[in-house]
Order: structure tokens, then sequence, then C-alpha cells
């Protein structure tokens, strides 16, 4: 596991002012770390979160693109939303399909955190709609399929004018 960096914005500012809210804003930060699935498999992924606060005390922190900092990036999982005024913004989707992962009915919420406690841990929850999320995931490779036929197939016609 990478240590905790801040990370500048696309306007390579630290800090990002809230657009409803010009007195508030947040730091993203980031944490490369690895991963061992059910299955044994490694995998490293990039992690981010965001501090919140006052403009005013972001800015007095004084963080600069890099500045490392002790703790780490955990994920948390749960049935209740993290944010009762847009329950929507944490669901946990499955991959690219746009199928929301849910337990029975209830849908689980996921979101990263920074913590300077070494000692937490990531709380993750399965889900029990994997065929729903396997069918889609069939549905989309054929698709794929089905759009790579159709552009090979213009792409010999369009060889084959050329001939004449």
């Amino acid at each position: 596991m990478s240590t905790v960096k801040v990370k500048a914005n696309k306007n390579k500012k630290i800090v990002t002012i809230n657009e409803n809210n010009p007195e508030l804003g947040w730091i993203t930060l980031e944490q490369e770390v690895f991963q061992i699935s059910e299955k044994g498999w490694l995998k490293g992924t990039m992690r981010t979160a965001l501090i919140h606060g006052k403009v005013d005390d972001l800015v007095k922190a004084g963080y600069k693109e890099g500045t490392e900092l002790p703790g780490k990036i955990v994920i948390l999982e749960s049935l209740t939303p993290f944010n009762s005024e847009n329950p929507d913004r944490d669901l946990k989707i499955a991959g690219n399909t746009g199928v929301i992962c849910r337990v029975d009915d209830q849908p689980i919420y996921r979101k990263p955190f920074y913590t300077n406690n070494v000692n937490s841990f990531d709380e993750f929850i399965s889900h029990t709609n994997g065929e729903e999320i396997k069918e889609v995931m069939e549905a989309q490779e054929m698709i794929r399929i089905l759009e790579n036929s159709k552009s090979a197939a213009t792409e010999e016609e369009t060889e084959e004018s050329l001939k004449f």
C-alpha cells in the first residue's frame, strides 16, 4: 500500500470550491492500493477520497500537490445512504453495466473515506443480484460483437469500392 497524497484538480488547484456554496470546498486525496480478490487475484487500483471543509480552512492547511498524509483510504459499503439529501450519489454500480448492486431489494451504497487510523479496514457487502449483472454483461458483450462485425463489414465494403 502506498502513501496517501494530495492531488490537484483539473485546474491545477488544490482546493476545489463548491459551486453551490463558495464558502465550502474539498481537497482530493489519492492512494494506490493492492487488493486480493476472493479468488486470490492481486490487482492494483487507485483510490480517491475527499476532505471537505470551509475553503478558508482548506487553504490555511497549506497542502501542496503530492503532500503525503498519514493514514489510508478505506471503502465503506452500507445499506443506508451516506447522503440523505442525495442518496443516489453513492450507489454501488457493477462495473460498466449500470446495474445497481443489491442485497435482495436493498441497494448497496459505497463510498471512499480518508482516515488517519491505519488500523481501519474496508467494509464490503456482497451483492445478491449476480444473475442480473451477468445477464446485462452478456447482453453488452453481444452488442459489442454485433457492432464490431458491422464495423468490419463496412470496412470491407469501403475497401471493395476503392478497387473500382
